[in-house]
């Protein structure tokens, strides 16, 4: 596979205003290319219309695409401000394998010190998931839930290949359930990490520019 020897873009999918927030009071020194941090909305259809409109944009070809947010952790002992770094993610549709997972994990545990970062596959709902759904989705191997990563991730291979990612931060667990994740009550912490991933994020796209060995 040949690799751009130049910028290339990146494009950053989250779904609310409040991660949106994170992102942009984020740090964004040390990006590698053209970076594009795009609110999709809450929900798959609304992630998969945004992030096909968007990647329609001749700017974006062969843009990565990285999505992230918050998330339901579904293993026991989870806590809010936890990582979870995708290996692949899953819906209905399809699953999607992830790219260089391994350097996310390293530049993650490098931005934010001393926070678990979990990895496995990811899962999407077009619901907030609850009580005992969260069992049973952990039973099919996975080890978090969102609503909009499988659908971005989907939708951005669908339009051309391109390197996929998702991280996300959990902010609802099952000793820690929230009573509406869409309020992050109690999710500060989550917040926080969130604001903090920037530059993991910005090495793991640098790393995608470096040839194979």
């Amino acid at each position: 596979m040949t690799r751009q020897t130049g910028p290339s873009p990146l494009l950053i999918a989250c779904a609310l205003g409040i991660e949106h927030l994170a992102l942009r009071t984020g740090d964004r020194a040390g990006a590698g290319g053209p970076v594009t941090v795009l609110r999709t909305g809450m929900g798959p259809k609304a992630a998969e219309r945004s992030v096909t409109r968007v990647l329609a944009d001749p700017a974006l070809e062969g843009a990565a695409v990285l999505a992230t947010g918050f998330c339901a952790g579904l293993s026991p002992g989870m806590h809010p401000g936890d990582l979870v770094v995708a290996e692949e993610t899953r819906d209905p549709r399809s699953t999607v394998p992830c790219v260089a997972t391994d350097r996310l994990v390293k530049e993650l545990a490098r931005a934010v010190p001393g926070r678990t970062v979990h990895t496995g596959p990811l899962t999407g709902s077009d619901h907030v998931v609850r009580g005992p759904e969260r069992a049973d989705l952990l039973a099919t191997g996975a080890i978090a839930v969102d609503m909009e990563s499988a659908a971005t991730l989907l939708s951005a291979v669908r339009t051309g290949p391109r390197p996929v990612a998702a991280v996300r931060v959990v902010v609802d667990a099952p000793e820690h359930e929230l009573v509406r994740i869409g309020t992050v009550r109690g999710g500060i912490s989550a917040f926080r990490v969130l604001r903090s991933v920037l530059p993991a994020f910005f090495e793991w796209h640098r790393s995608l520019l470096l040839p194979r060995r």
